[in-house]
């Protein structure tokens, strides 16, 4: 971690990382809340995850190729400022008392569409810039500023709302995007762009942009087609990211209505998740050395199907906050472990077409994940709602047992 560190450029995106989802962790929490004490409806919570993945599923089978023909790190500046902006304005509506639900689901909507090409494109960058003996190194590494910046959120997001209320959180996260575009701008200078191996690119010079653009497409698929290893894995992480996008619906009925504990034990659910999460980078690098990464990414979706499973039988809040604390930490092991996988197997000149695929069949789960969790918990009850999201996690481990 310390020869990660020492990279300046890595050293930025990492504090860059943590600053952003301080905002955006506090972002997600007080607007779900919100939305909640609102409708009292799962299903309105439910419908604010559908509206977030929509954009995704006609974004992600082309921005793959823009990811992997332009400099990352300014598709990840542009990310940022275009999500601010629509933050920052929802921010003075909230402030001048005239936000909608309507406004909400639509800041949520096209936040998500940024969230969905960013992931990627950072994660392409970071492979970009790490030698491979130190994937998991670095891997881990950008998970730390991911879950420290939850742990963050998670800790201070219930108070915060209580006293600032919503327009003070979205203005808080969008000071967040500014210091994150600062950050980057500094990671390196010009644009850099990953060079394509000659035998793939000599035949494209020349050719129309759009027949390019098909072709960049195509080869991305035709790469998969012939690599099941890799397919797997992809489908475990579009497990696992479904599962855990959808989790969201279910944590604030938890705390409202079986642990009766308000914001403040809403806020204790996510700081002991981001906690997990954010210690989870002290031995995730060690536990995949000796397992490995597909050994990894089995036992973390063990332990987060459990954890998820025995949660709504927790009555008290400390129960329930150890439940996630297992679940983050599980949750930073079996992220670190599929990063790792596929920065291990994957071409640095295909790794955004990549990533897009299996981030575009996590959003088409998450889709129905998200109805039939937020039905299930409006209509049946919590528990099944959080045996859908168990069952979900197991299927993602057993994946990695064909690969």
């Amino acid at each position: 971690m310390r020869a990660i560190f020492r990279q300046r450029g890595l050293r930025l995106i990492f504090i860059a990382n943590l600053i952003s989802m301080l905002g955006s962790g506090m972002n997600t929490a007080a607007v779900v809340w919100y939305i909640l004490q609102v409708t009292h409806s799962e299903m309105a919570l439910g419908a604010v995850v559908i509206l977030q993945t929509l954009p995704a599923l006609l974004m992600l089978p082309f921005t793959g190729v823009i990811i992997d023909r332009e400099d990352r790190r300014h598709v990840v500046m542009f990310l940022d400022a275009s999500r601010g902006i629509v933050i920052l304005v929802v921010a003075a509506l909230a402030l001048a008392g005239r936000v909608r639900l309507w406004e909400l689901y639509l800041m949520n909507t096209l936040v998500a569409a940024g969230f969905w090409m960013f992931w990627p494109s950072v994660t392409a960058l970071i492979q970009e810039l790490t030698p491979e003996s130190q994937y998991a190194e670095s891997s881990n590494f950008l998970m730390a500023g991911v879950q420290g910046g939850w742990l963050i959120a998670g800790g201070i997001v219930g108070f915060v709302y209580n006293h600032l209320h919503l327009s003070g959180v979205l203005l808080l996260d969008f000071s967040t995007y500014v210091i994150s575009i600062a950050c980057y701008l500094f990671v390196r200078k010009g644009r850099i762009v990953v060079a394509k191996p000659e035998s793939l690119g000599t035949n494209l010079e020349n050719a129309h942009p759009i027949d390019r653009y098909w072709q960049e497409l195509r080869e991305g698929f035709e790469y998969l087609r012939h690599r099941p290893a890799v397919t797997l894995v992809g489908i475990s992480m579009a497990l696992f990211m479904g599962a855990m996008l959808t989790s969201g619906i279910v944590v604030a009925p938890l705390a409202d209505r079986i642990l009766h504990a308000g914001a403040v034990g809403y806020g204790w659910l996510n700081s002991s998740w981001g906690t997990g999460a954010f210690l989870s980078t002290l031995y995730t690098p060690w536990v995949i050395r000796r397992l490995h990464t597909r050994a990894s990414i089995r036992l973390s979706m063990l332990v987060l199907g459990s954890c998820v499973f025995l949660a709504p039988h927790s009555r008290v809040l400390a129960v329930a906050a150890a439940l996630f604390f297992l679940m983050g930490s599980a949750r930073g092991l079996g992220g670190t472990s599929l990063n790792t996988s596929l920065m291990e197997l994957v071409p640095h000149h295909l790794m955004g077409r990549t990533q897009n695929t299996f981030y575009f069949m996590g959003t088409l789960l998450r889709l129905v994940l998200a109805y039939a969790v937020a039905a299930s918990a409006h209509r049946i009850g919590l528990l099944t709602a959080y045996g859908i999201i168990a069952v979900t996690y197991l299927c993602s481990g057993a994946c990695t047992l064909l690969s």
